[in-house]
This record gives C-alpha cells, sequence and structure tokens, in this order.
C-alpha cells in the first residue's frame, strides 16, 4: 500500500488554537501528523505561521474557508494560503439558507466553478468537503453531492470526501470513493458511532464503527494524497483524541507501508 500524507483538520482543535495557536501547532507536530488544514489562522498573519509551518516541519495542506469568504475576500484567501505554502482551498459547510432549492445549488455551483478557476489560476486547488445534507436533496435526479461534481470541471472543483458523513448518510463509502477516484486528493478520516437518537457521536479512529483499513485502502487505490483526521466533537480532551487517533495510525495503517 502507498503512503498517503498523514493530517489534522484543525477544527478538531479549535478550542485549543483559540487559547494558544503556537503551542498546539507545536503539539501537533510532536505527536506525528505530516500536515495540518486549518480552519481559522489564529489571528497570526500568513508570514508568522508560515515561518511557524517551516520550524515545526509540518505542511500546510489547505483550509477551510467560509462560502462568505469565498464570496467577499477570495483573492486574499488565496494570496494567503499562497504564503503559507498550502495548495488546498476548500469550501468546508453552507448555511442552510443558501441550498433550499435546485436553482440556488446550481447558483452554488456557479459560485464553485468561478472560484475553483480563480484557484487554478494561482496555482491552488479548490475543492468542497461535504456533510450528509448532499445526499438529502437532489438536482436534476442526482444527489446534490453528484449533482456539483457532474456540474462542475475536475480542473477547477476537486473532492474532499468526509467519509464520517458519507457513511451516515446510509451511502457506501468505498463505493464513493472508488466512483471519484483521479478527483479525490483529500479524505477525512472520521469515526463515530450513533447516539440514541440516532445522532452521529464522533469517536476517535477505531472506536466507532467506519471500516478504517479499507477505506484508506480505498483511498490509496484512488489515487489520494492526504487522509485527515477530523473529530468534530471530542468525547475526551480534543488533544488526548488526536493523539489516540494518531496511534490508531501507527498501529493500523503505518504497519502497512
Amino acid at each position: 500500500m502507498r503512503k498517503l500524507g498523514l493530517g489534522l483538520q484543525m477544527y478538531t482543535l479549535r478550542d485549543e488554537t483559540e487559547r494558544d495557536f503556537e503551542g498546539t501547532l507545536r503539539k501537533v507536530a510532536a505527536l506525528g501528523y505530516e500536515g495540518v488544514e486549518f480552519a481559522g489562522y489564529g489571528g497570526k498573519s500568513a508570514e508568522e505561521v508560515r515561518d511557524l509551518l517551516q520550524e515545526l516541519n509540518l505542511k500546510a495542506i489547505g483550509a477551510h474557508v467560509s462560502l462568505q469568504a469565498i464570496r467577499d475576500n477570495l483573492q486574499g484567501e488565496i494570496a494567503y494560503l499562497k504564503t503559507i505554502g498550502a495548495k488546498y482551498f476548500i469550501c468546508p459547510w453552507l448555511p442552510i439558507e443558501d441550498y433550499q432549492t435546485p436553482e440556488a445549488w446550481k447558483s452554488l455551483f456557479t459560485l464553485f466553478e468561478d472560484a475553483g478557476k480563480a484557484c487554478h489560476n494561482e496555482g491552488l486547488v479548490f475543492g468542497y468537503h461535504n456533510h450528509a445534507f448532499e445526499f438529502e436533496q437532489e438536482v436534476d435526479g442526482q444527489f446534490v453531492f453528484d449533482a456539483l461534481y457532474s456540474s462542475t470541471s475536475a480542473e477547477q472543483v476537486q473532492v474532499e470526501m468526509d467519509t464520517g458523513w458519507v457513511q451516515f448518510a446510509g451511502q457506501d463509502t468505498l463505493a464513493y470513493i472508488a466512483k471519484y477516484a483521479g478527483r479525490l486528493p483529500l479524505v477525512h478520516l472520521k469515526d463515530y458511532r450513533k447516539g440514541e437518537q440516532g445522532e452521529m457521536i464522533t469517536v476517535e479512529l477505531g472506536n466507532g464503527e467506519l471500516p478504517l483499513v479499507d477505506i484508506i485502502s480505498a483511498a490509496d487505490k484512488a489515487g489520494s494524497e492526504w487522509i485527515i483526521v477530523e473529530q468534530d466533537n471530542c468525547q475526551n480532551p480534543p488533544l488526548e483524541s488526536v493523539e489516540t487517533s494518531m496511534n490508531w495510525i501507527k498501529n493500523n495503517y503505518l504497519v502497512l507501508v
């Protein structure tokens, strides 16, 4: 099995970075994560973040950038990512008022194609990160997830697949990874169990329901570049949780490559 990059989505440690951005990044590097995907920059300048990453030998994978920032500050966000040496510009989530109709979705598809062109022109890659709601609505007879990628070009809009949300939505995660082979550079590795009300309770890797080794193998076959650990809400102290997940990776994945 080919070795993929091992990253962490920093949203998992959002409370820690709010208190101590630099110290938290130092701890992430010490745990063995090779790259980070940002969800905010702790009020730091791009130059400060760049220099800290270089010191820690951490790769800036990319960042989750809000829909509002895409609309209002696209070039500024691109410039920040270029300065810190990141490659991926990801739309991570959508306010519910922005996707109530097929027409609203089609407007978003156009926005993403245009944002993707702007990113491509600057050497970056634009992508979209899913939740479950993209499998709860349809556009022209397709799940929104699939309609997005059939309505946009692979050159401009790539896939960041959150495997936990795909499975939670009742879909075959392995089949979806294979379906988007070649267009799937980033895979979010998430584990969960269902609560009493059927809700998603995110847990450390190996403590939930997902076939994680099979997911990593499928991502390898699909040509993905990074697997990125994300835990939306931690049941234990977040830094402890990301260490537990890294230990699972060491014991169940790194021994295979």
